[in-house]
């Protein structure tokens, strides 16, 4: 488990300089003390074989990464790797639970999706936001809402030691049904509109994984050893927040009065 230790400064100039939030970031940043996003990703093919890897048959994967990002700065708060490119989602949730500060408010990917890590995070005061399956088992202990575009219901889900309840919100948005799930059952606390909206948000580290394996250069790599393969995944991580900066700065020249364009919240009326 690493942190963004090779530049420190950034997270300092980013709270110098802040840029105007989309009103769901601003609002969870304002209640929450972390807002972050976590998924994972696989570190795409070797572009050069060497060593070991010099007779290997095909073009092999250079393993899968998992990213805990800040969802206001864009900056990575955590960076995991497994050489293992076959490896599941799932595999680094250990190293997930004991970097999450308590309060902390995480949207994560259906691929993330296990009721005892969820459980675990109830316990430690962590809320999660997070899509819900098409195929997701639940029982209705209650309802909170239920209109022609919203349905706000408290569930029942898992079985046995990871039986929880947690808040299903169902939005029909441009003739779709979309189902999210959180394990804040409190909607004065988390606000519908503000989970759906934060959801949406999660493209966030999508958008970062895509920059620095498209455009930084992770996509392909140049070495077969486990070394080098984490040297290049941290310069690459390291190397992008550090032009992020660069462009948020001449942005407040540009652009003081720049203020974010962002609709996510009128998916719920």
């Amino acid at each position: 488990m690493r942190t963004l230790t090779l530049v420190p400064i950034l997270p300092a100039r980013e709270q110098e300089r802040p840029r105007p939030l989309p009103p769901e970031l601003a609002w969870a940043r304002a209640h929450s003390p972390a807002v972050l996003a976590c998924d994972g990703s696989t570190v795409d093919a070797l572009l050069r074989k060497v060593g070991l890897l010099r007779d290997c048959p095909g073009t092999p994967l250079a393993g899968r990464m998992t990213a805990l990002l800040d969802l206001c700065s864009r900056l990575p708060r955590q960076l995991w790797y497994e050489a293992d490119a076959a490896a599941h989602d799932q595999r680094h949730w250990p190293q997930i639970l004991a970097a999450l500060p308590k309060g902390a408010l995480v949207v994560f990917d259906l691929g993330s999706t296990n009721f005892e890590m969820f459980l675990q995070l109830t316990r430690a005061q962590v809320t999660v936001v997070t899509r819900a399956k098409s195929n997701l088992v639940s029982q209705v202990a209650r309802v909170l809402r239920r209109t022609a575009r919203v349905h706000e219901l408290i569930v029942w889900i898992g079985s046995g030691d990871t039986r929880q309840q947690l808040r299903l919100i169902e939005v029909l948005w441009q003739g779709t049904w979309h189902r999210y799930l959180t394990n804040e059952l409190d909607p004065t606390i988390l606000p519908p509109e503000y989970a759906v909206a934060l959801s949406w948000q999660r493209w966030r580290i999508e958008d970062a994984v895509n920059l620095v394996k498209r455009l930084r250069g992770l996509a392909y790599f140049w070495v077969g050893s486990a070394n080098g393969v984490e040297l290049q995944r941290w310069a690459t991580w390291c190397s992008g927040p550090l032009c992020q900066d660069n462009l948020k700065g001449i942005a407040k020249v540009v652009h003081p009065t720049f203020r974010p364009v962002d609709r996510t919240l009128a998916r719920i009326s």
